[in-house]
């Protein structure tokens, strides 16, 4: 649908008494400076998946989505290099997320799937972590056959199974390494035995905090026979808590805000982004300033993504 013209500024804060959404809660993606474009016409489609469902600590994630979405509406076109709402963003209503687990996958796989059939590119907005299985499997419906994944994260998510359940968030990881998609961890700083025998066992390419962070590293080359496709997964307890407290496994001695975004970039000069997720994000009532961080994040990620794209091509011609 169409949405009204951007609501103006007043004393730098834009009237959110004004806002023209989709639904209460979950407005467009930067709705205060862009209207909603037809779906074929934007190259990237917001889906939110407030799903919650195995978190082990603290929970919230189920209203990261929307907390996001929210914030967006503070954000400037410009995003310091580009305007990546150019390219058109399209914001898909949330998916239902009251359902058994195994549906709740299945409908997000669907959803990605269609995504990709309309030449978008997936941006999923979490919830808890397994939702990124079914993001893998909507991949492979729509035909990336050969991809890598590349997570941000401070847990492994290699078990088997957590507390029994193998769709825990826990597991996350192990469903998508046992569909034979390759995998390359950044920032772990958790992990069980049992996980670090999976890596062995899936040939898990990985650089974890306690060497990303004290060395201060900014980029890395992938592996000669990694995928040129990649999906990145972000869960937010990857960053540091010092900069997202906002999740509900934090855990001391994750990444900077300088170092993740120059960490996928480096990861999109290399590759072909084909989408990407942002997960685990439990905003804080009262704190509104980390929710802006997310879509801030969002946004520049969204930048990144399209100006490699656009080296790329120039480079060729």
């Amino acid at each position: 649908m169409t949405l009204s013209t951007a609501s103006p500024k007043i004393s730098g804060i834009r009237k959110e008494n004004h806002m023209t959404t989709q639904q209460d809660n979950y407005p467009i993606f930067l709705g205060s400076e862009i209207e909603q474009p037809a779906p074929q016409d934007a190259a990237f489609h917001i889906l939110p998946v407030p799903y919650e469902q195995s978190v082990s600590y603290g929970g919230g994630t189920g209203n990261g989505p929307s907390a996001i979405l929210k914030a967006s509406w503070q954000l400037e076109q410009w995003d310091g290099k580009s305007k990546p709402c150019a390219a058109g963003i399209y914001t898909c209503p949330p998916l239902e997320c009251d359902l058994p687990p195994q549906q709740v996958i299945d409908n997000i796989a669907t959803a990605v799937s269609n995504i990709i059939q309309q030449g978008a590119t997936p941006i999923i907005f979490g919830g808890e972590h397994t939702v990124t299985y079914g993001v893998a499997k909507g991949l492979r419906d729509a035909g990336f056959d050969d991809f890598g994944i590349v997570q941000i994260d401070a847990h492994a998510d290699l078990r088997e199974a957590y507390e029994g359940d193998p769709l825990s968030h826990a597991s996350v990881m192990k469903r998508c390494v046992d569909l034979g998609i390759p995998l390359y961890q950044l920032g772990i700083r958790a992990f069980c035995e049992e996980e670090m025998q999976i890596r062995e066992q899936h040939g898990v390419y990985f650089q974890d905090a306690d060497h990303l962070v004290p060395h201060n590293i900014q980029e890395i080359t992938l592996p000669d026979d990694f995928p040129q496709k990649v999906f990145f997964t972000l869960d937010i307890d990857g960053m540091d808590p010092s900069v997202f407290p906002s999740t509900g496994t934090p855990v001391p001695g994750g990444l900077g805000w300088y170092q993740t975004l120059n960490l996928f970039e480096s990861i999109a000069k290399q590759r072909e982004i084909i989408g990407f997720d942002i997960m685990e994000f439990a905003p804080i009532e009262g704190f509104h300033a980390y929710d802006f961080a997310a879509a801030v994040l969002t946004y520049k990620m969204m930048g990144i993504v399209l100006r490699s794209r656009e080296s790329k091509v120039l480079s060729k011609s």
